[in-house]
C-alpha cells in the first residue's frame, strides 16, 4: 500500500496542474459568453473544460487510498480537535473520489445508465463537509497561535492599559459609557485585526491553507445550489485554489501540518 501511495503523490502534481486548465477553461469560457464571442469558440472552450474534467478523474483513480491512509495517521494525533476534524476530513476525502470514481466510470460507459448528476451532487456533498472540517481546522490552529501571540506580548508588556475598563467601571450616566464603550471597542477590534495579520504572515503556511480552502468551498456551495456565486466566479475560485496547491507541491514547506 506505501508504494501505491508513494505512485499516488507523483500524479498529484499533473492533476493540479490540469486542475488548473481547467478552472482556466471555466473562466475563459464566461468570459467570452460575456464578451459574445462565437458560439463556435464557445463550444471548443467548454469540450475542452470537459475533456480536462475527464482526465483529473482519471488521475484521482485510486485517491481514495491515500485519503484513508491519511485518516489512519490522523486517528493518531494528541490534540483532539485535530484528530476529530483532520480524521473525518479525510474520511469524506476518501468517499468523495470514491463516487468521483464511480462518476468516470459512468462518463466512459464502463457503468452504463448511471445517474450522473444523483453520484455528482453526492461526490460534491463529501467535498464541500470535507472542506468545512479543514476551515475548521484552520480556524481552529489560527485561534490558538493568535492566544500564543497575545501571551507572548502580556510578557512583554505587563503594564498593559487599563484606563478603559476603569472608565467603564467607574458611574457614569448611559450616554458617558456608551461614548467610552465605543472607543474601546474599536481599540479592541484594531488590536485583533493586527494580532490577526502578525499571526498569519509568520505563519505562511496557515495562510496558505486558509486562502486555498477559502476558495475552493464556493466549488460545491454553487455546485449544489447552496449559495450560487455564476460560472466566472467559480473559475477564478478554481483557478485561485489550484495556483496555491501548485505552490505548496513546488515548496513542500508551504503545506501545513500535519
Amino acid at each position: 500500500m506505501d508504494s501505491w501511495v508513494r505512485f499516488n503523490s507523483q500524479s498529484q502534481a499533473k492533476e493540479k496542474i490540469i486542475r488548473a486548465a481547467q478552472y482556466a477553461c471555466t473562466l475563459l469560457g464566461y468570459t467570452l459568453q460575456k464578451g459574445g464571442a462565437a458560439a463556435e469558440l464557445r463550444k471548443t472552450v467548454g469540450q475542452l473544460e470537459a475533456h480536462m474534467s475527464l482526465t483529473r478523474k482519471l488521475l484521482r483513480l485510486g485517491n481514495s487510498v491515500e485519503a484513508l491512509e491519511a485518516a489512519k495517521r490522523a486517528i493518531h494525533l494528541s490534540d483532539s480537535v485535530l484528530r476529530l476534524t483532520l480524521t473525518i476530513s479525510h474520511l469524506n476525502r476518501a468517499m468523495y473520489f470514491a463516487c468521483d470514481n464511480v462518476l468516470w466510470a459512468g462518463k466512459t460507459g464502463l457503468i452504463s445508465k448511471l445517474d450522473q448528476k444523483k453520484w455528482s451532487q453526492r461526490s460534491f456533498r463529501y467535498y464541500l463537509f470535507a472542506l468545512i472540517l479543514n476551515l475548521t481546522r484552520d480556524v481552529y490552529e489560527l485561534h490558538l497561535l493568535m492566544e500564543c501571540e497575545a501571551r507572548y506580548r502580556a510578557t512583554k508588556s505587563p503594564l498593559s492599559t487599563t484606563q478603559p475598563s476603569d472608565e467603564l467601571s467607574s458611574p457614569s450616566s448611559p450616554a458617558n459609557t456608551a461614548a467610552v464603550a465605543l472607543p474601546v471597542m474599536s481599540a479592541w477590534m484594531r488590536r485583533q485585526l493586527h494580532l490577526l495579520v502578525t499571526v498569519l504572515y509568520s505563519n505562511p503556511p496557515l495562510l496558505m491553507d486558509l486562502l486555498k480552502n477559502s476558495c475552493d468551498i464556493f466549488i460545491p456551495l454553487d455546485r449544489l445550489g447552496i449559495y450560487p456565486t455564476g460560472t466566472g466566479f467559480v473559475g477564478a475560485c478554481g483557478l485561485a485554489s489550484s495556483v496555491l496547491s501548485i505552490i505548496t507541491m513546488i515548496h513542500p514547506w508551504l503545506k501545513l501540518k500535519p
